[in-house]
């Protein structure tokens, strides 16, 4: 192990030994079920450690709650999405309903094509929803929004660049 290595470890040691119980503390506040709390807290610091940034931090407490919103954030779009996916396939007959593995699968490309549309605006997502999931042409996008061909195509290469980046950055994660 090098030095740095070493200092690394013993910066992240330090802080975990500080901050965990108050972070865990901090995040059953906010989402009312221990479970959760000691999930994220770890998560948080597994964030800490990924980022190899424990040396440079000088406000600890600020630095690991914003981590853990961040995360907070993630848990709640995901259970929304889980959510509103289980209502959906509720209103499919028996016979089409998917295998549990099937539906773990579908969940899983489901919170993934929500993390690579996170951060697009809202007209951006709606012609690459529409062209995309939906099939629909450029013109017939064009034609139900109601903005020109042009708006259509620069509001597709904004999102296909988008995902090409968000996609990238998942994969460095």
């Amino acid at each position: 192990m090098s030095a740095n290595d070493a200092s690394l470890h013993t910066a992240v040691n330090d802080l975990y030994c500080e901050h965990h119980g108050w972070l865990n503390r901090w995040l059953r506040q906010r989402l009312g079920n221990a479970f959760d709390a000691a999930d994220l807290t770890q998560d948080t610091f597994v964030r800490v450690l990924k980022a190899r940034s424990a040396l440079e931090i000088r406000e600890p407490r600020p630095y690991l709650s914003r981590i853990a919103n961040g995360l907070l954030i993630d848990l709640f779009r995901r259970r929304s999405l889980e959510q509103s996916y289980l209502q959906a396939l509720a209103t499919l007959p028996e016979a089409l309903q998917p295998s549990p593995e099937e539906q773990a699968i579908m969940l899983q490309a489901l919170v993934e094509i929500d993390r690579l549309l996170q951060g697009l605006g809202p007209k951006v997502k709606q012609v690459l929803i529409l062209s995309q999931f939906d099939g629909l042409s450029y013109p017939q996008i064009a034609a139900q929004l109601g903005i020109s061909l042009r708006s259509v195509n620069k509001h597709m290469a904004k999102a296909m660049e988008h995902c090409c980046l968000m996609q990238i950055q998942m994969q460095l994660a």
